[in-house]
């Protein structure tokens, strides 16, 4: 059996899939438990899994975890961990990397940027069909380019990483920071004359990244996904008639923004990672 795992800023989850496919779900709060205590806890009760494969929202590298800013780090060693004490094998890449894998399969395109705006602010990178991960595992950390400072941090310990505009933990602190009420969508943000300035800020923020990963990395496809972006399916139609006055005319040329048809990309993507190792 097969464990994959969505390890994201606000919830783990995890799938357990046999030869007939799909057998058990599960859901837990980043918040409240390691990663590595979870997946224990699981392996215990299913003691015939014998791969797992790890959507990380964090910067990972050779099996190991280096950087979490939204999620608690118990083991770092992770792949050697679990294989030296289960009989198991492990994968584990940053969960938009995973993304675009997934979207670069169901696309079938070469040059493709996945950007996800869910707690965070990811972008994960196909560039003639090979994944951009650069020396040390954290390239394409779209979510932590310098932007503006802000009266708090982030998790990486900037506090002018750009997700602090452009995320929902950034939409989160500032309604606090602005005493404005916490359960306003991101419609209403831009709505209501109070609150407007959260939500143009929120996306102009979001035009930069995106422009700022077209003219980089010179993508054929876009594709947007996340919990901000499944809320909020306008933003795509907003993004591409607004995206010409951000990137470079010519990196922008033919270049085709979509929302997600995934519905977990993540996950999807996960469960490539062993076949990419063989």
């Amino acid at each position: 059996m097969t464990l994959a795992i969505d390890a994201g800023g606000t919830y783990l989850r995890g799938e357990i899939y046999g030869a007939n496919g799909l057998l058990k779900k599960f859901r837990e709060k980043s918040s409240t438990i390691g990663l590595a205590f979870w997946i224990e806890s699981i392996l215990k009760e299913n003691t015939d899994i014998k791969v797992i494969c790890i959507s990380y929202a964090g910067q990972v590298k050779d099996g190991v975890i280096l950087l979490a800013p939204n999620i608690k780090i118990d083991i770092p060693e992770i792949k050697s961990y679990f294989e030296n004490k289960y009989e198991v094998e492990l994968f584990i890449e940053n969960d938009l990397n995973c993304a675009v894998l997934a979207e670069a399969n169901f696309l079938n395109e070469e040059d493709i940027c996945a950007i996800y705006v869910g707690t965070g602010l990811g972008l994960g990178v196909m560039s003639s069909s090979k994944l951009i991960t650069g020396f040390s595992g954290v390239a394409t950390e779209l979510g932590h380019i310098p932007y503006k400072e802000t009266p708090f941090k982030c998790g990486c310990g900037k506090n002018n990483c750009i997700e602090l505009f452009a995320s929902g933990l950034a939409l989160k602190n500032w309604k606090k920071y602005k005493n404005i009420e916490s359960n306003l969508t991101l419609q209403e943000l831009k709505s209501n004359t109070e609150s407007n300035k959260i939500y143009e800020e929120f996306e102009k923020a979001l035009l930069y990244a995106i422009a700022t990963a077209i003219t980089l990395f010179n993508p054929k496809i876009v594709v947007l996904g996340g919990g901000i972006i499944d809320s909020n399916p306008q933003l795509e139609s907003i993004i591409s008639t607004k995206i010409v006055n951000y990137a470079m005319p010519i990196a922008l040329k033919n270049v085709k923004i979509i929302n997600t048809k995934l519905k977990d990309a993540s996950l999807m993507g996960a469960l490539m990672l062993k076949a990419r190792d063989e």
